[in-house]
């Protein structure tokens, strides 16, 4: 078995510096930057996380959703029939849960597949993509085979039981269905599908996530991007990849692999990219604190629900002020002060509670350079926790600490006091690719789980807003539903930059249009209200407003 798949090897990105140390039998290249390090599970504590830097364990992200075309001004465009714009020569790239590329909204008019590539992580028995190691690759030719058998599952297998991709792919490139109200954005563009793996157990074991939780592992993104840039140059066509998920781990500041690798391809020539925000707005799951007076010291107060018998938390503070943690039980067990070494890892066993910690008080992250404490709750009595964080140097100190996003606890763990401020999930805090938090169409309000800027480093996310309740879309079995969240906002926008790609390139207008370019454009043409200053940490830079774009365009 391949070690990528092999439940006995973790799986660490590292930098491709680093790779003549290790030895390439146990690496997996991801892109030019980084690789993973396959290294033996066998023997290993929660405390290996902690003799290898915390960056070096992938993040393990969450999906981000669970209509209107004319409020963002898309419907205009597409009925200028000097414009047009529906998405023809642009490839949509879609890394999810897969696609049921037997819905009608994926066929052409002949029941042929709009479909270019699917690349399925899950299923070993096929054809595994050139340069990679693992999945089974299925071609246009293979899914056409497929779409004219009486049984096109037992010639191309792949499926997405969850059903999240398919409403992320529909809601960008959808065919119309007037019967069901529905089109998507661009419905002539055609698609390159990656369908995620799960992660690894013992990954989903050492950051403390229970076994049955959906998340995905940020490696296999990041070898999603590899495939669908190298699809892409292989075609020689323009390229949008739509991100709709997200991890509230890491230090919000776009620092992580998966947000470096966003950050580098929107730069590059016909990518353009559209990442959700996140849906952490109203969970309650952010704490913000800053002392400028003495003492130097705050409490964080963290109710604990019954239904999370394992999961973690972050404490991110700022430069230069340096802390230490004290974790105490409802019955105020307590661990006792917990300073920041290099490496550090320790165990802690509370006698009348059976609740254990693991704390890791790391002087220094790596990527970021700052401190990051990271608590590892296992059979944690429910209640309400008490962490101490104080200043070692009895000096002013400010802070952040985040819960994991998504499904990876429930809504019975919060904190007490919470701030709904710097919830951008990864890889949305980096500063190319587009990030689009979501606001309800009908009555133009902000969605109240939308997450909010800005970033920990305070570069300005969200930057546009775009319509993310009940938008009409796709789901398995040729049926059709709603999808609410940002990441329905993320797939909205995602049509908006094929269109812009479509006039640029295929079109001959600016042939060397990148993505960043592509967010300017939209952060100028979208829709300001007089009585909000813009940006701001809830809108961006305004709501969504592609006609407005190009009305400005034909007035240089």
């Amino acid at each position: 078995m391949e070690k990528i798949l092999d439940n006995d090897y973790y799986d660490l990105i590292i930098n491709n510096i680093s790779i003549p140390v290790y030895g390439s039998e146990n690496i997996t290249t991801i892109n030019f930057r980084h690789s993973l390090l396959h290294i033996p599970a066998a023997g290993s504590t929660p405390c290996l996380l902690g003799e290898y830097p915390y960056h070096n364990f992938p993040s393990l992200y969450t999906l981000n959703s669970t209509i209107s075309i004319e409020k963002s001004g898309i419907g205009a465009v597409q009925r200028n029939p000097f414009l047009n714009l529906t998405g023809r020569g642009i490839i949509i790239g879609i890394i999810d849960t897969g696609i049921d590329y037997k819905h009608e909204a994926f066929l052409y008019n002949d029941n042929t597949t709009r479909i270019l590539s699917i690349w399925d992580q899950t299923i070993q028995s096929g054809n595994t993509p050139a340069g990679f190691t693992f999945g089974t690759e299925y071609n246009r030719e293979a899914i056409n085979i497929a779409l004219r058998s009486d049984d096109p599952l037992s010639i191309v297998p792949t499926t997405d039981p969850i059903g999240h991709g398919t409403s992320v792919a529909s809601i960008i490139a959808g065919r119309e269905n007037p019967e069901n109200s529905f089109s998507g954005v661009v419905p002539e563009s055609e698609l390159v599908v990656v369908k995620l793996k799960e992660p690894k157990p013992i990954l989903k074991e050492i950051q403390f996530v229970a076994p049955d939780v959906i998340c995905y592992q940020e490696s296999d993104i990041m070898l999603g991007l590899r495939y669908l840039e190298e699809y892409a140059q292989k075609a020689n066509r323009p390229l949008v990849i739509c991100i709709a998920l997200g991890s509230s781990q890491g230090g919000h500041d776009g620092t992580g692999a998966l947000s470096n690798y966003l950050n580098y391809l929107a730069m590059l020539t016909g990518i353009g990219i559209s990442v959700s925000a996140g849906n952490e707005g109203n969970d309650r799951r952010h704490y913000f604190n800053s002392i400028t007076e003495p003492p130097f010291y705050d409490n964080i107060e963290l109710r604990i629900g019954e239904n999370d018998p394992m999961f973690f938390m972050e404490i991110w503070p700022y430069a230069p002020g340096r802390i230490s943690v004290d974790v105490s039980t409802p019955n105020r067990e307590s661990t006792q002060p917990v300073s920041p070494t290099i490496n550090s890892c320790r165990k802690f066993d509370f006698i009348f509670t059976g609740s254990t910690l693991w704390v890791n008080n790391f002087t220094f992250e790596e990527e970021t350079g700052d401190q990051l404490v990271l608590i590892r709750f296992r059979n944690p009595l429910p209640g309400v926790w008490n962490i101490r964080v104080q200043s070692i140097d009895n000096e002013p100190l400010s802070f952040h600490s985040w819960l994991p996003s998504g499904d990876i606890i429930s809504n019975d763990t919060f904190f007490l006091n919470p701030n709904p401020d710097t919830t951008i999930t990864a890889p949305g805090n980096a500063p190319s690719q587009l990030t689009v938090t979501a606001y309800n169409q009908f009555n133009d309000s902000i969605l109240i789980e939308s997450s909010r800027g800005y970033t920990r480093n305070r570069l300005v996310k969200p930057d546009i807003a775009a319509p993310g309740y009940q938008i009409p879309c796709a789901l398995p079995g040729n049926l059709y539903g709603t999808m609410t969240g940002t990441g329905a906002a993320a797939a909205h926008t995602a049509g908006a930059i094929a269109m812009i790609m479509e006039w640029a390139i295929p079109r001959g207008n600016y042939t060397s249009m990148t993505g960043n370019d592509v967010n300017r454009l939209l952060i100028r043409g979208a829709a300001r209200d007089s009585s909000i200053i813009y940006p701001n940490n809830i809108w961006g830079y305004g709501r969504l407003d592609v006609n407005n774009l190009f009305r400005r365009l034909t007035n240089i």
